[in-house]
This record gives structure tokens, sequence and C-alpha cells, in this order.
């Protein structure tokens, strides 16, 4: 762990963001902290998000884990009980109550560790847009007459660019009408499921709402070809559980027309740093860590911290830091020599927005009113994260290469530079 100390005005936006998350996933989460098994009391110091109660565990190791409760039956209040995950190999299960007044998931998991080993049960985290500390998107969206000649990546006319290149976007779901506006053309053929796609009130447009739709836009600009699809799965306030989104990714996986790319803007700090456990059976069951048929591209948070971030962190998985228009790597972004792999720009990008008002909610602008006409002014590495997709869109487009050799070329030809936080780094794709 690093000893990364959040500011104080970070904080009160944890708390906030957090808060937003607890409401929309009607509070069946906990928190967890950056170091040991006592809850956090405040929420602006929480490390990490799971479902209260629960955890996660290899379905081979199940029998090993009832014993274990079997044999300790007295410390706990009833037995242990699975539920379904609709991955298989994946075990979710509802764990017994505890009688010393710990906490249910974290003082249990520290017991199975020392029994089972470390990290064979986990909990069930909670992966959001909206990763602790200065939070992706790193700042809420800016309306601005002057974004239609600003948009950023510049839009591309060649059709052929990604052309043949299927794309999943893992994130809060399309909004439709983007797809047909005269403002945002460069949508149009993106596609949804009728259950993946986000419902705005253009009076109140909610947090987080537009995230899946602009990154999509993104990829879009830089590889205009490309057939892209947006999986609703980041719905409750900009949050899933870990479970749940395997869930789903298997799911697209399986399809005989399964996506070649899969860009995932979102991601969460977890238990001691293991690995998300979920994450690993699905690149088992798929070959993910090959990187041949399908590559995954994920976000490597904004705690302007070297804390591993996951999915990021995967070996097999391209994660993706910020930069300034300037090549500086950005003051928000997670940074990591060892598992952060390529920056793109992610400072104040300009792409496609649900047309309303939207009151902000955190500071320093907690209360402003913006009005949008279909575009948004962003930062994050949520949206460096589809820059690099859409490179490497493009590159399999052109050449017939795999993704994961695709990906090895675009980042062969980026520029090397040495950053004052990032270290040696590799920015691709345009800064400005």
């Amino acid at each position: 762990m690093s000893d990364f100390v959040r500011p104080r005005h970070d904080a009160e936006r944890l708390r906030i963001q957090v808060g937003v998350i607890r409401k929309a996933m009607r509070h069946r989460i906990g928190a967890g902290p950056a170091k040991g098994s006592v809850p956090p009391r405040d929420d602006g110091e929480v490390h990490y998000l799971f479902r209260a109660g629960h955890a996660l565990v290899h379905e081979k190791d199940t029998p090993r884990l009832e014993r274990f409760f079997a044999a300790r039956g007295r410390e706990f209040r009833g037995g242990l009980l699975r539920k379904e995950t609709r991955l298989p190999g994946l075990a979710l299960v509802e764990l017994p109550r505890r009688l010393d007044g710990k906490d249910d998931v974290l003082a249990t998991l520290d017991e199975l560790d020392r029994e089972l080993g470390p990290g064979r049960v986990t909990p069930d985290h909670v992966v959001y847009v909206t990763p602790t500390g200065t939070m992706c998107p790193a700042t809420e969206p800016v309306s601005g007459k002057d974004l239609p000649d600003a948009v950023f990546p510049k839009p591309g006319d060649d059709p052929s660019v990604g052309k043949g290149v299927r794309v999943g976007v893992v994130d809060t779901g399309l909004w439709v009408p983007a797809v047909t506006s005269p403002v945002t053309p460069w949508l149009d053929g993106v596609v949804a499921d009728p259950a993946d796609q986000e419902v705005v009130d253009p009076a109140h447009i909610h947090p987080y709402a537009g995230h899946g739709t602009f990154v999509a836009g993104v990829i879009r600009c830089l590889a205009p070809g490309t057939r892209i699809e947006v999986e609703g799965v980041l719905t409750h306030g900009g949050a899933v559980f870990e479970s749940e989104i395997v869930a789903q990714l298997d799911e697209a996986l399986r399809d005989d027309d399964h996506p070649q790319l899969i860009s995932i803007s979102a991601g969460t700090h977890t238990r001691r740093d293991f690995a998300l456990l979920a994450f690993e059976i699905l690149a088992a069951a798929h070959g993910l860590d090959d990187g041949e048929e399908t590559l995954v591209v994920a976000a490597a948070g904004n705690d302007a911290s070297s804390d591993r971030f996951w999915p990021a962190a995967f070996p097999w998985v391209v994660a993706v830091g910020s930069v300034d228009p300037d090549g500086a790597v950005s003051d928000y972004s997670n940074v990591g020599p060892s598992w952060v792999d390529v920056y793109a720009r992610g400072r104040d990008l300009v792409n496609a927005f649900p047309q309303g008002s939207y009151t902000c909610y955190e500071p320093p602008h907690l209360g402003e009113v913006r009005h949008f006409d279909g575009l948004a002014r962003w930062s994050g590495t949520s949206f460096s994260t589809p820059v690099v997709t859409g490179l490497v869109a493009a590159r399999m487009s052109a050449t017939g290469e795999s993704a994961r050799t695709a990906w090895a070329a675009v980042r062969a030809a980026g520029t090397s530079s040495v950053d004052p936080r990032g270290g040696h780094i590799t920015t691709v794709g345009p800064l400005t």
C-alpha cells in the first residue's frame, strides 16, 4: 500500500459519492479500510466497497468453507447459504453472522485467509465508475456554448477505420437520443439492448448519466467504423457488484459474435490488494489472458495514487492512465510502472452527453445548475481508456491483426517520456 493521505476536500467528495452508491444499492454494502479489518467510521476514508454479509469463493473451495463453519458453529449464528452467480465456477455465499460483534465479512475473511489460504475467499467487491479519492470521472461534466467546435478527440470521417471490429462498452448504458442527434452524428449505429438503454430525466440529469454514451463516442471518433454495443451494467449510482458484472461479461463472451475489445471505465481497490476473484475465473473460462480473441482495456483510476486498481491491474488487461494536453500525467490519475501500461489524454475531452439540466452535487460546485445541449467536457481515466480502445480498433481494421498484436503495435508507436509522478511512461493518441 502507498502512504497516500486523502486531502480534506477530496474526502468530502468521497463521502458524497459513496452516499450516492449506498442509496442506489439500497444500503446493501459494507466499506473496507486501506489496512486491517475494521470498517472505516467515516465514508471519507473508504478504500473499497463490498456486498454486506457475503463473499465470493471458487466453487471447488466451498466444501472446505462449509467444514470451517461447521467446526466453528458456536462462534456464528446460522449457517452458510449459497446463492446463484451465473458464472460457472464462482460461488456467492452469505456468511453466518458473527457473535463477537466484529464485521461479518472483514473479520471472517481474515480467519479464512489463515485457514484456506490468502485470498481464497474474497468480498463481492463493488465495481464503480467512481473509485475512491479524486474519483472517476475526475470532474463533473461541464457545459458551454463553445463545445461544438471543441469536440475531442476530433471525429474521424473515414468509415473504414475500425470497420469489422466489435467493441463492448461496459458502462452505465446508452442514452439512445444521442445516436440520432445531429449534434453527435459519429454515434450513428451504436446499439444497446432495451435493458441496457439509459433513461434520463432532462429536468434532473442524474449522477453519472451519459457516462457510457460519452465513452462510446470517444471510441467512435477515433474508429468511426467500429460496431459498438453498450452494456448497461453500472446502473446503480454508477456501480455494480463484482459477481454481477462478470456474469454479464460471461454472457457476452459466450455469444458467437462476441466483442473483440471490451472497454471498462470502472474498477475498484480491493481487500488487501488481492486480485478480483470473479475476474480471475472469467479470464480462465474465456482465455482472456492471451488477448488473442478478446482484449480488455480498463481505467487505471483517479486516486492520484500508486495503489493497484482492479481489473486494470491484471497483467492481461491494458491499464490506462490519464495525461493532460501537455503530456504530463494528470494530477488525479493513478500511476504505477508495474501495472499502468499506457497513458492517453483524459483531461477535458468533449463528447456526447444527455440534453437537459444537471445539478452539481460535489464540492466545489455543489448546487450549481448546468445546462447541456448534447455535448459535455469531462475528465478522468474513464475517458483516456476509450482513446486507447479506439486506437487499437483502428489498428485491427487496418492490418487484420489480433487484438493483442494490435495493442502491442499501438503501444510501440507511442511516445516515451519521464514524468515526475509516473516515472517512465508511454503516451498514445492525440494530445491536442
